[in-house]
């Protein structure tokens, strides 16, 4: 498991590190119950304070992608084919609702956004989108 923190990055340090293992968790780097570094090596490897590491896992836990046990550790969360399909729809609505939100701050309207949409699609794999 590889994770990098940015101290120039706005985001909250806890957030990057959940970020990064929910996102490798998400496109399968790391399979259900595969063991997670305890929060203590996390720390250490990273340089950052175990408390950021804990409250890092603590998402991660809440989101359901991991499962925590006192003396054993954190492992990624068994789940079913269809509970993963359904985590990443709804990582994937949450950014578009913040794409929406962009857009809306620069002042695109819907049949704008929706044209790009369609253009990056067309874009990609030369129009075919599976």
């Amino acid at each position: 498991m590889e994770i990098h923190v940015d101290q120039t990055n706005p985001s909250p340090l806890y957030e990057q590190i959940a970020t990064q293992i929910a996102d490798q968790i998400l496109s399968g780097q790391l399979q259900p119950g595969a063991e997670l570094p305890s929060i203590r090596k996390l720390a250490s490897d990273l340089v950052i304070s175990v408390i950021t590491i804990k409250r890092a896992y603590q998402e991660l836990e809440s989101k359901g992608l991991i499962v925590t046990r006192p003396g054993i550790g954190s492992r990624v969360a068994e789940f079913t084919a269809a509970d993963l399909h359904a985590m990443k729809l709804k990582k994937l609505r949450q950014q578009l609702r913040d794409v929406v939100r962009h857009a809306q701050q620069l002042q695109v309207d819907g049949d704008t956004l929706q044209k790009l949409l369609r253009d990056i699609i067309y874009e990609s794999e030369d129009g075919r989108y599976e």
